[in-house]
């Protein structure tokens, strides 16, 4: 199907939805809330009766974004159309919600196998903030101010404002289009990026002291008890990693998450010229080639020892390709 026609496929799907339910990954980033806030906008613009459910809640962060008092955490049939945005694969997707029928996914996760009845992935993309803000004129749909804020938020968190290896001249197109719509890219960029609560600060304290290094590898840890003591309610890093992935010594970070349910979120962060994404599906995780993550369960040190001995791998054989490629050339 070109493009032309998948677009022609999605707008009939649209138009003939009243009733749509919208979702995103579990544990949403701003990324996810962007895209499931502008396209749910959108479509309430054009008249459309929109559901935004986040059964995982709406993180503190984004709460300044319109549209975020409309986000439930329960889904209320019936429904004639369902979308899932910035999500790599079923698991993903909140347990409450796994059970139907995906009709549409909208993503640009490069390990997405394509899931949804209809699927629109564009790994080239920067966000699916960016790729709704590219196709949503094609779709007959307004991107009034509001939408343009979230889009533009979203764009910026993935990014980390226009900062990750995978810009491109056509990203900032869009976003200067999203501004020229009536986003405020400064003050979204501080609400998104710099402005941290007093508690998160705390906790990245917590994981920075807790820092190593191996090599060119860089990890740490957050633990149930670094998150008690830094009085951190968030159930996120509070982007630990952004502040990893700067660490000029490292081409590699990983940064291991400890929560109550006994689950340890695996995030990788890797400088360009290497490729995190197969590893965290080896794990059952996906991502993109710089930013990836995988779930765990199980006692924190072996997972750590696993964890770590694969990274340490994947390293190894980089540089051995890289010096084959070198010596060749």
């Amino acid at each position: 199907m070109t493009n032309a026609e998948l677009d022609t496929t999605i707008r009939q799907m649209l138009n003939a939805a009243q009733r749509v339910l919208i979702t995103t990954h579990i544990r949403p980033d701003g990324d996810a809330v962007g895209s499931l806030l502008g396209l749910g906008l959108a479509l309430q613009e054009a008249g459309r009766n929109v559901q935004m459910v986040l059964p995982d809640g709406f993180p503190h962060v984004f709460r300044h974004l319109p549209g975020a008092d409309q986000i439930r955490h329960d889904v209320q049939p019936p429904f004639d159309l369902f979308i899932v945005l910035d999500t790599a694969d079923v698991p993903r997707i909140a347990s409450g919600l796994n059970g139907y029928q995906v009709d549409l996914c909208i993503d640009h996760h490069v390990t997405n196998p394509g899931f949804a009845r209809v699927n629109l992935i564009d790994p080239e993309a920067v966000a699916t903030s960016a790729i709704l803000a590219e196709h949503l004129p094609a779709w007959d749909l307004p991107i009034t101010p509001e939408v343009a804020s979230a889009l533009l938020t979203g764009i910026i968190t993935d990014t980390i404002g226009f900062r990750t290896s995978n810009m491109t001249p056509k990203a900032l197109r869009l976003a200067a289009d999203l501004m020229e719509k009536g986003a405020n890219l400064p003050e979204l960029y501080k609400r998104a990026l710099i402005h941290r609560s007093f508690e998160a600060a705390r906790f990245w304290g917590y994981g920075l002291v807790n820092l190593k290094r191996q090599g060119r590898l860089i990890w740490t840890t957050l633990t149930q008890a670094d998150r008690a003591a830094a009085g951190y309610q968030g159930n996120d890093d509070a982007d630990l990693t952004d502040i990893l992935s700067g660490i000029e010594d490292g081409d590699i970070a990983v940064l291991f998450i400890q929560h109550a349910d006994g689950r340890i979120k695996v995030s990788w962060r890797a400088k360009p010229g290497w490729d995190v994404s197969a590893l965290a599906a080896r794990f059952g995780g996906g991502g993109h080639p710089a930013a990836a993550g995988a779930d765990f369960y199980g006692n924190l040190e072996d997972v750590q020892e696993k964890v770590l001995k694969a990274t340490q791998e994947l390293w190894e054989q980089q540089v051995i390709k890289s010096n084959s490629i070198t010596a060749k050339g």
